[in-house]
């Protein structure tokens, strides 16, 4: 088990290596207690289009980062608490990609796709159980409000808004953050405070803007009856480019797992 492993020259090994492979790029990742559980590559939808990256699943986060040289070097390092993560399945698209699900955080939200049916399986469950190990012990609760999926631009030549304005290189792509819905500028030129994303308001399409703006207007009515242009969007998702993968091959492995078939090494 997970649990066999945290004082373990193995896991030790296992995390140092994870450290070495993002460099100084990377953040520390050992840390008492913390077990590697599992790594593998995974396709992750990003905004232009998908991106293989390499995931490492940890009893408490999950890291990812781009992949320059399979199984020697990323860079572009991502930490994910996992109190924060809830798990949600994607339907095959016969069409498309499959065996995917979405990770969804308070902060970001995104879809990832496996090679295969089991491992898809076998992801998910190892997530799972960590974020429930990890509330129980903890004992707090699953975070109730997750920010949206962004809807990739390719599935969205006009504005999902007005489904008027075609996007060009003048007429550029914008996303709310509040539904993830591709729209155009004049159908997104209003900003909402979203504290669970930005200190500073983000920008959201006319239709969440009306929402957000009458829900905070009746929560101040309640509250007063009780007690008497700067860009901040973000409009680049910050993994999306891959400038050191343009010629990379990469290798897709079985993932691995640790703890549950192996002994552990004293």
């Amino acid at each position: 088990m997970v649990d066999k492993l945290v004082n373990s020259e193995a896991n030790a090994r296992r995390i140092a290596m994870v450290e070495s492979c993002f460099g100084s790029s990377g953040q520390p990742l050992a840390v008492p207690g913390r077990v590697l559980v599992g790594e593998g590559v995974l396709t992750k939808m990003c905004r232009k289009k998908p991106k293989t990256r390499q995931f490492y699943l940890f009893n408490d986060i999950l890291v990812y980062g781009n992949i320059i040289i399979n199984k020697k070097k990323y860079n572009k390092q991502h930490i994910i608490p996992l109190e924060e993560v809830k798990l949600e399945s994607i339907e095959d698209d016969p069409r498309g990609y499959q065996h995917g699900w979405l990770i969804k955080t308070a902060s970001k939200s995104f879809a990832v796709y496996a090679a295969t049916p089991l491992e898809k399986g076998e992801w998910m469950a190892h997530i799972n159980k960590c974020i429930d190990d990890l509330l129980r012990k903890s004992g707090k609760k699953a975070v109730a409000e997750h920010a949206a999926v962004w809807v990739p631009d390719g599935k969205a030549p006009v504005c999902m808004h007005c489904e008027k304005t075609q996007f060009t290189l003048i007429n550029r792509r914008h996303h709310c953050r509040k539904c993830g819905a591709v729209v155009c500028g004049p159908c997104s030129n209003k900003r909402f405070l979203l504290p669970n994303q930005s200190s500073k308001p983000l920008r959201v399409c006319l239709r969440c803007y009306d929402l957000l703006s009458g829900a905070k207007a009746n929560h101040l009515v309640d509250s007063a009856q009780k007690g008497n242009n700067q860009d901040s969007s973000g409009e680049e998702d910050s993994d999306d480019d891959d400038e050191a993968q343009k010629a990379q091959e990469v290798y897709h492995d079985l993932p691995k797992f640790y703890g549950d078939n192996e002994k552990a090494e004293k």
